[in-house]
């Protein structure tokens, strides 16, 4: 999967168009938008802002899975909604788990 791909991949799991990912990033929407139109890479500041904007560090989002995991099943399903939280969203989460445990 390409640098493009994933980033789509990432953005259509939140449900979020182009606009939302230029919102969240601080990135503007029309050099998002030629990165697609062009074909273009875009630049480490520039991936730095989109992981940020997903809630998700470089290296997870550059994870292709191939590396062997000891995850169980549950706690894959976990780490991938994990991923989908926006940051308040995970603090309650976390609030809770601290409630429960």
């Amino acid at each position: 999967m390409d640098l493009l791909e994933r980033i789509t991949k990432y953005r259509q799991a939140r449900g979020w168009s182009e606009y939302q990912l230029a919102e969240r990033s601080g990135i503007p929407q029309s050099t998002i938008s030629s990165w697609y139109k062009k074909g273009m890479t875009p630049s480490f500041s520039s991936m730095e802002k989109i992981c940020s904007a997903f809630g998700v560090t470089l290296s997870r989002f550059f994870d292709d899975g191939t590396e062997p995991v000891s995850l169980t099943p549950p706690q894959r399903e976990l780490l991938k909604k994990w991923d989908c939280l926006s940051p308040v969203q995970k603090e309650a989460f976390l609030s809770l788990m601290d409630s429960i445990l």
